[in-house]
């Protein structure tokens, strides 16, 4: 461990393996930036089939990380890291944690029908997540390797050894939180293999040190503790400071994650909503849906966002209403593996588009919390906006318009300083989680409802809750529940 003197004038290192590139930021215990870096990545779409290939995390891990440290100051030490990573992707690896298989990202949805085997033996996990595509896995590959999840290849290259998971990402491979335990009876019942997977540890859990080759690739310096990490969208919240209970944090990236925290875990029959549990024992409800951002890329792949929004500000609302989805299938605010993106109307131009996409995703984020509500979730906390799509200022605006509540924007959005703030969580070896993410996060923006925008949204909100009901994705209850406080104050709840 980092003796306390370093751990005070330390930067800390915080690594997010994102969809489309690996990002790592340098931070100091107050939040100060001090150098970052990032490496694209590419994937395989095919249908429902979304893969990357394993190896290339970590050419781009080496290639960001040498980005953030260069501009350190001299002599810098580095108190620790942590990594985050998709949640839900994983791929196989043998006994000394090298890749071989894909890696099956958060998305892909071809392991449906053992999904549903899983419901079957009683464990409430939908199509996308990582135990039915490790059921898939071990069907196509065989027996006999070991399941890895995303940021446990690249701890295995930093540390030069494989570690346990980490109780976050391996949530959605069917760990049980309250009993910190692998369903064994479950997974029996599903023929799962003995050695498949591995043991479990807390995030903030120290899994070992930078080891002499991977300070040679990356420039992280030799020694450095690694602590385990949390899911991506468990990282973004980390980095809003949204951690007190009645907290939520909305992540938009390629695809909308709702985090937020609450004292005992939110109760869903459908699985829709799930519960991570911080290192310090709190629950963080949320769930992850599939619209978000990577519409804007797949409508308009060359287009300048800054450029469009302007465009789009003419159009409030859009004439034509979206569920902007990108590939099929939906996880929350509803769970419909049949669901698909549609545009209602004629939106008349690019523009108008651009505009119905934004919007898009604003009633979705909308519905997302009405769900919450719906469910008993604690609202009454702030809201904060990270991910990528809080870079828009004109986005941020509308979303609150939409949302008819006041929402904070941080300056920095990254999951990436989510993890410096749990890598020193995890040195200092005690405290509450919440206490040193506040530490590290400075708002930089409070925006408010704009006077009469939210009954202008009202309307189309309205449409595209009814359509999503007639499609037979949203269950009946949940419209209603939602129509029924469109005409309240939700700004605290």
């Amino acid at each position: 461990m980092v003796d306390e003197g370093a751990g005070e004038g330390a930067g800390w290192l915080g690594v997010d393996l994102g969809t489309q590139s690996v990002r790592v930021l340098l931070v100091t215990a107050d939040g100060t930036v001090l150098g970052s870096g990032s490496a694209p990545l590419a994937g395989r779409r095919e249908g429902v089939r979304h893969e990357q290939d394993p190896e290339r995390w970590w050419d781009a891990l080496c290639t960001a990380s040498r980005a953030a440290l260069g501009s350190a100051p001299p002599g810098l030490p580095v108190g620790g890291l942590a990594v985050c990573g998709t949640s839900g992707t994983v791929l196989l690896t043998d006994g000394s944690g090298r890749p071989v298989s894909p890696a099956l990202m958060y998305d892909d949805g071809r392991a449906a029908s053992e999904a549903a085997r899983a419901r079957e033996a009683g464990l409430a996990v939908q199509d996308t997540w990582a135990l039915p595509k490790a059921l898939w896995l071990v069907g196509e590959y065989g027996p006999g390797l070991r399941l890895a999840h995303q940021p446990d290849l690249i701890v295995t290259r930093l540390t030069g050894e494989p570690p346990p998971a980490d109780s976050s990402h391996a949530l959605k491979t069917g760990y049980d939180l309250r009993r910190e335990a692998w369903p064994e009876a479950a997974l029996a019942q599903l023929g799962f293999p003995e050695r498949l997977l591995s043991d479990v540890v807390r995030p903030g859990t120290r899994l070992g040190e930078i080891c002499a080759q991977a300070a040679e690739a990356t420039g992280i310096p030799a020694g450095t503790p690694v602590l385990a990490g949390m899911t991506d969208g468990c990282a973004a919240q980390i980095a809003s400071g949204a951690l007190r209970p009645g907290s939520w944090n909305s992540v938009l990236g390629t695809t909308l994650v709702l985090k937020g925290a609450a004292r005992d875990p939110v109760r869903d029959p459908t699985g829709v909503v799930y519960n991570h549990r911080a290192p310090d024992g709190t629950w963080l409800p949320g769930g992850a849906s599939s619209v978000g951002a990577g519409a804007l890329a797949a409508h308009f792949p060359e287009a300048d966002p800054a450029a469009m929004d302007e465009r789009a500000a003419a159009f409030e609302p859009s004439r034509a209403v979206t569920y902007p989805l990108v590939s099929p299938g939906e996880r929350f605010p509803f769970r419909a593996p049949e669901a698909t993106g549609f545009v209602l109307g004629d939106p008349g131009d690019d523009a108008g588009l651009w505009a119905a996409l934004l919007q898009g995703v604003g009633f979705a984020e909308r519905l997302c919390l009405d769900y919450l509500h719906h469910l008993g979730a604690p609202l009454d906390g702030p809201l904060t906006f990270t991910g990528g799509g809080a870079r828009s200022p004109y986005w941020n605006q509308l979303r609150t318009d939409i949302l008819g509540r006041p929402a904070r924007v941080p300056e920095q959005t990254e999951p990436a300083l989510g993890m410096a703030a749990l890598a020193a969580y995890g040195v200092s070896g005690g405290g509450a989680l919440a206490e040193a993410a506040e530490r590290m996060v400075r708002v930089r923006t409070v925006l408010e409802p704009r006077p009469g925008r939210t009954a202008a949204f009202a309307e189309p909100y309205a449409r595209l809750v009814d359509a999503l009901r007639d499609r037979g994705w949203l269950p009946g209850p949940v419209a209603a529940h939602a129509l029924g406080r469109l005409n309240r104050d939700t700004s605290g709840s």
